[in-house]
């Protein structure tokens, strides 16, 4: 008798690997019904990792949805199950224990039944309270390896590492292949050794990226998983997961068993996800996120990060050009700067200690390669520019990275002032909920039932206060409707067509040092006339606020920050400041970077204010 495979629909992971945002409630309630007539699915992933925040981010309630989400499959017998993350619990950064405990409880009543648990790191000591948690709370406790490919990430090292996890009361171990970079025979002779340790349940889960998947769910098949995860149309393969009928007719034509497909239910789910995309959610979702890529070999990052990194490729390239243009330097193309990036990746990853590439680790290190990249570009030094995120998973505050970070990285810090942390990190975050409790008892707001409202506000603080307050909602609709009208507006007449015009990161003037004297110039594109200008600089009276002052200049570019903290202090007009003090932060790509003086002086001017989107070198203080 065949082998029965079940097959775990990731609804949830499908929409997030392609695009910002998935299907509100109302609409997720209405694909419920023929994804349960489908008939083939044992398993449904219906919330967890990004979807509590994204229903805060829309104006929504996040508890609301999943109660009403996950009602269909549990009235089915569909086990439905969740992505966490470890210490991170729903978000990028560590959560006290006294909410990671109350989520697991309140997720099981919500109507979820699987927690998968996984740690960027994977240091399994953020996994352990998951394992405790989640079974106190009634779930089921998977953990999941983050499937990385390196020297380091052996098969040897992830059976180890699924022994602790089993060691620790782990229920189940799913494969988590997020690059789909994992190569099908180790992902075989993967499943093979873990299912050798213990009587356990055992999922792949890839996704298809570089084109791996459908060869690792069927070795990951033979070698004994019992349930493999998929995709389906219109959000298949790309940056997402092999699709349904692909694996279906693949583990079928092995000799496993597996449920028939009730096809005209599958086209009616299939219809209703296009509906929804065509709603509002294709606006949230990158061209290049359809599309399989196998450079995501060599770099190994995950495939749904392609999106975020071809749109930071773009606001990277546009102020790197402006800068080089202004500079009198050979523009660079987009190949070229990812070609660069990809090797850059190469390069730091070990120097850094492996961590593997996955949320949020995967970010942080595209991130310094990005950075480490254009700075270069510039003629500065490798890590001159490096956030305080990136630092802090160096430095071990949230788990130990894998490898051994190189000399190079510890003497910077060092330089720095940066220590090493090697406690449990679980113990730099305290209990919270009291402290939310009181803050919602001021306000006047119920904790609601389960105290699922005193969750939501401790796991998303910030998000749930403009939820609440309805800026959330007003900022979506706000950023929807100018997406729809960008969308809508007439194709402009071709390049080809149309007056040469000289593009905005081309300058307009340049500063020429002819003999000694410094003259300001006109530059034309098409060969046209321009005004002449109207005297060298020289000429120009310099005021006594202008001799002998220094300028700091935007690094990259993104949004102002004064201060992190409250506890920090402002820099302002009169501060004295030294070469090297941290003047504000600017927020890009998802991380905070603190931005440092190179000169020491006095302020004299302040030239931006909290929330300020600025571009490459633009000026920020002037310094006397």
């Amino acid at each position: 008798m065949s082998r029965e495979i079940g097959l775990s629909l990731v609804y949830r992971d499908m929409w997030q690997s392609s695009g910002k945002y998935m299907p509100r409630v109302d609409q997720l309630v209405r694909v419920a019904e023929p994804i349960v007539d489908m008939g083939c699915f044992r398993r449904v992933e219906t919330n967890g990792g990004g979807f509590e925040q994204i229903n805060l981010l829309y104006g929504e309630n996040p508890n609301h949805s999943v109660r009403q989400w996950t009602q269909a499959f549990n009235d089915a017998g569909i086990e439905t199950h969740m992505l966490e993350r470890g210490l991170n619990a729903l978000r990028m950064y560590p959560v006290p224990k006294d909410v990671r405990r109350l989520m697991f409880k309140l997720k099981k009543i919500q109507g979820t039944d699987i927690s998968r648990s996984f740690d960027g790191l994977n240091d399994t000591r953020n996994l352990k309270l998951s394992i405790e948690y989640a079974k106190e709370g009634g779930m089921i406790a998977q953990a999941a390896l983050c499937i990385t490919h390196s020297e380091l990430h052996t098969v040897n090292y992830y059976v180890k590492m699924a022994e602790e996890l089993i060691g620790m009361g782990a229920q189940e171990i799913c494969i988590k292949d997020m690059a789909g970079i994992g190569r099908p025979a180790s992902m075989g002779k993967l499943v093979k050794e873990i299912k050798a340790l213990a009587d356990i349940k055992v999922t792949y889960h890839g996704h298809s990226g570089p084109g791996f998947s459908v060869t690792s769910s069927l070795e990951a098949a033979r070698a004994g998983a019992d349930f493999i995860d998929v995709g389906m149309e219109p959000l298949s393969f790309g940056t997402g997961h092999a699709d349904l009928l692909t694996v279906h007719e693949v583990l079928r034509d092995a000799g496993f068993s597996v449920p028939d497909i009730n096809m005209k239910a599958y086209m009616q789910a299939r219809s209703l996800t296009q509906e929804f995309m065509d709603d509002f959610l294709k606006y949230y979702i990158n061209e290049k996120n359809r599309q399989m890529n196998a450079l995501l070999i060599g770099p190994g990052l995950p495939g749904g990060m392609m999106g975020s990194l071809m749109s930071d490729l773009e606001s990277n390239l546009r102020s790197l050009n402006k800068w080089m243009a202004k500079n009198n330097k050979p523009e660079v193309t987009q190949d070229q700067l990812m070609i660069a990036l990809f090797d850059e990746v190469k390069t730091i990853w070990p120097m850094i200690g492996y961590p593997p590439l996955v949320t949020p680790y995967s970010q942080y290190v595209k991130n310094a390669a990005l950075s480490n990249v254009t700075q270069m570009m510039k003629g500065k030094e490798r890590w001159s520019l490096l956030d305080d995120s990136t630092w802090s998973m160096i430095l071990g505050k949230s788990g130990q990275v894998p490898g051994a970070v190189s000399h190079e990285i510890k003497d910077l810090a060092a330089s720095q002032g940066r220590e090493f942390f090697e406690g449990d990190p679980q113990d730099l975050q305290p209990d919270a909920l009291d402290e939310y409790r009181a803050k919602m008892q001021d306000k006047g707001w119920e904790t609601g039932p389960d105290d699922e409202e005193l969750f939501e506000y401790a796991m998303h603080p910030e998000q749930y206060e403009d939820y609440k307050s309805g800026k959330a909602k007003a900022a979506f609709e706000k950023d929807l409707a100018e997406k729809k009208g960008k969308a809508n507006q007439p194709q402009t007449a071709s390049p080809a067509s149309s007056p040469v015009a000289a593009p905005d990161f081309q300058p307009k003037t340049l500063n020429v040092d002819v003999n000694g004297e410094q003259y300001t110039v006109a530059v034309s594109y098409d060969g046209t006339e321009v005004a002449q200008p109207t005297a060298p600089q020289e000429a120009k009276a310099a005021t006594p606020a202008q001799q002998g002052t220094r300028k700091i200049e935007a690094p990259l570019e993104g949004k102002i920050y004064l201060t992190k903290d409250p506890s920090d202090t402002e820099v302002k007009v009169g501060s004295q400041v030294k070469k090297g003090d941290v003047v504000c932060y600017i927020e890009a790509m998802k991380v905070v970077n603190a931005i440092k003086s190179e000169f020491s002086g006095t302020v004299t001017e302040v030239l931006v204010k909290d929330g300020d989107e600025v571009l490459d070198d633009d000026t920020l203080f002037i310094l006397s």
